[in-house]
């Protein structure tokens, strides 16, 4: 079991702001998860942060997620610190079976 965060690499987001962001989607996704697969997920509480190369890859593997039916929190910031109001940072998927997130974002690289 793991969540897999995706973060806009054509943004340049500071680390604060990117930790911020990442906790937001980290979030999310679980409290619109199964507490089974919380639970589950809770044993090891693993979390990976990759990389995408824009919006449009972001909303791509987005629809991907949800067409296997994976839980997903798509993050827009609020506009009060570094970026434009309702811009799309990242993307949290999961918490699920790692061989099914996998199958969406296995090929992305590590942040």
């Amino acid at each position: 079991m793991k969540q897999v965060i995706l973060v806009r690499k054509d943004l340049k987001l500071s680390r604060g702001k990117l930790a911020s962001q990442c906790s937001h989607a980290s979030v999310e996704a679980v409290l619109k998860s199964d507490k089974e697969k919380i639970n589950e997920w809770r044993k090891f509480s693993k979390k990976v942060v990759l990389k995408v190369r824009d919006e449009k890859e972001l909303l791509d593997l987005k629809k991907l997620a949800d067409r296997e039916k994976l839980v997903t929190a798509l993050i827009k910031d609020a506009g009060r610190t570094e970026i434009k109001p309702g811009t799309i940072t990242c993307l949290a998927i999961g918490p699920d079976e790692d061989k099914k997130i996998d199958k969406i974002t296995g090929k992305l690289k590590i942040l």
